[in-house]
């Protein structure tokens, strides 16, 4: 009996194990295939293509949920309306997107209403990839298209969202149509892609625009978009692909009030370059006191230094002598710390064998004394030095011969560096070393095809950083040596003006950008290696 009471209860057991058992395997997930399909849009009220279109209100439908993300940016209206529609739902699931027209639709007109991929299935994301809702207020619709691609004028990428625009080349368009005027018609880009398609279009003349719209108001806006035009007029029907090179142009002039930034300094900002450009103190300046004006490096601001006085406030007159704009300002003083002299060195540790070894002062550089300069090797042997001072840069750049796995130790003595202020420095111990050749890479460049001169050849990095660049005025070899190991891009400049940089463009002006090319593929530069590599050109 007893046994039988243990049987019976094994068997209990076993039956509740395998019960259990049973049930997990069947809510185990067994993955299956993840959904890749995007909604599709089964019914809309107006149909699509509708004509005699009236209402103010559209329903799209869709076959599953779907959401709506970044539908501001993503949904493009042509032409533009003055208000932007209401569009629901916003921020919940639903099987249907309504649209509500704020707006009075013109007669006897195609409009397009392009969502990007802002419509998305509500569980796995995916778009409904730049879904088209047409419709005219006419008898037909509009069936021209134009299309195109968008460039960097510099930059290896163009930027994400340009928008393409089209103005007919009515008695109304002029050149500044396009700082107060949204366009007739408009797509985008989009995401990364950097084509654009512009579809239901009417037979005409157009003049055709793409701007980096920062402000998202369908107007041009020099100081934060970037611009692209083509000068001739594009007439439809046309079977052209049109590239459109954007570029930033350089901000209209216009002074900052200044800041005094220190005891002795006060700086005095710019939109625009800072040349051509005078200061001028109003204020009366006893003749004991020296000032100096210096232009910022890499920045559109100068610097206005002057010796220790005292004074409440100092006006000042700031020329720009080109255009003639005078603007006057008055600048409060304050007790300040004034600027004391510091060097910085270009490098610290190791040196490149075809860099530049400079030291930069933060006050203005008056002498130099080559004398108080001395450099030695690991071996106490004394390294001659070349020396000149940079005003410009307020920099004093130092040439050497360098040797390979060297140590240098560099000695500036007090007076070697002197500033406006009479200022000078202790004793310092500056150190540098150099590897071995074979830590580097060495790059050798064929320039083939119909090469305009002048023009730089920079190497890159991926991210456009300048890391070497050669100018030439005639066909040569380029060689860049000595190079670290990394990824490399090779830029063209062609210098159409030649003076030695890339020039932006100029929309009033109708000036282009200087062209810029770059090579094809990704140069991987390796320790102890010699490339060689040919860059056809071909514009």
């Amino acid at each position: 009996m007893l046994f039988l009471r243990r049987l019976l209860a094994s068997i209990f057991v076993f039956l509740v194990l395998l019960t259990v058992w049973q049930c997990a395997k069947r809510g185990s997930p067994t993955g299956g295939p993840r959904d890749t399909t995007p909604p599709e849009l089964i019914a809309a009220e107006p149909e699509n293509f509708s004509l005699e279109f009236d209402t103010k209100r559209i329903r799209l439908y869709f076959d599953e949920y779907i959401k709506l993300e970044d539908v501001q940016n993503q949904l493009i209206i042509s032409p533009p309306l003055k208000n932007q529609p209401e569009i629901s739902p916003q921020g919940q699931a639903s099987k249907y997107i309504e649209i509500i027209l704020k707006d009075t639709l013109l007669e006897n007109t195609t409009y397009t209403l392009n969502f990007g991929q802002s419509i998305v299935d509500n569980n796995e994301g995916n778009p409904n990839s730049f879904l088209t809702y047409v419709f005219s207020t006419g008898s037909y619709i509009d069936s021209l298209m134009v299309e195109g691609e968008v460039r960097d004028a510099f930059n290896r990428k163009a930027d994400q969202f340009i928008s393409v625009m089209l103005y007919e080349l009515d008695t109304a368009y002029t050149d500044s149509t396009i700082y107060k005027h949204p366009p007739y018609y408009l797509t985008n880009t989009l995401d990364s892609a950097t084509t654009f398609q512009l579809q239901n279009l009417k037979a005409g003349k157009y003049l055709i625009r793409a701007i980096g719209d920062e402000g998202k108001n369908n107007l041009f806006d020099p100081k934060t978009d970037k611009i692209g035009f083509l000068q001739d007029t594009l007439e439809l029907p046309t079977d052209t692909s049109y590239v459109l090179t954007l570029f930033k142009e350089i901000p209209a002039y216009s002074a900052v009030i200044p800041s005094l930034a220190s005891a002795n300094k006060i700086i005095f900002g710019f939109s625009g370059s800072p040349d051509k450009v005078k200061i001028s103190s109003l204020s009366a300046i006893p003749d004991t006191v020296r000032t100096l004006v210096t232009r910022e490096p890499e920045k559109d601001s100068l610097n206005y230094w002057f010796t220790p006085f005292e004074r409440d406030s100092l006006v000042f007159e700031v020329l720009q002598e080109e255009l003639d704009i005078r603007d006057t300002f008055t600048v409060k003083t304050r007790s300040l710390e004034p600027d004391s002299l510091v060097i910085t060195a270009s490098h610290r540790g190791s040196i490149n064998f075809e860099d530049s070894y400079t030291l930069s002062v933060n006050t203005p550089i008056m002498a130099i004394d080559t004398a108080r300069f001395a450099m030695m090797d690991q071996d106490s042997l004394a390294i001659p030095l070349e020396m000149e001072l940079d005003s410009l840069n307020n920099r004093v750049n130092i040439g050497f011969t360098k040797e390979a796995n060297a140590r240098y130790l560099i000695n500036l003595f007090p007076g070697a560096i002197t500033d406006f202020f009479g200022a000078t420095h202790d004793t310092l111990n500056l150190r540098l070393t150099t590897g071995s050749y074979a830590d580097y890479g060495n790059l050798r460049l064929n320039l083939a095809g119909e090469v305009k001169y002048p023009l730089i050849v920079q190497l890159t990095n991926e991210q456009g950083m300048t890391s070497r660049e050669i100018y030439a005025t005639e066909p040569r070899v380029f060689e860049f040596n000595t190079i670290e190991p990394a990824s490399y891009l090779i830029r063209l400049i062609f210098d159409t003006n030649q003076n030695g940089k890339w020039d932006t463009g100029d929309y009033l002006k109708k000036l282009q950008p200087e062209q810029v090319l770059y090579y094809g593929k990704v140069l991987e530069v390796r320790a102890n290696w010699e490339l060689e590599e040919t860059f056809t050109v071909q514009y």
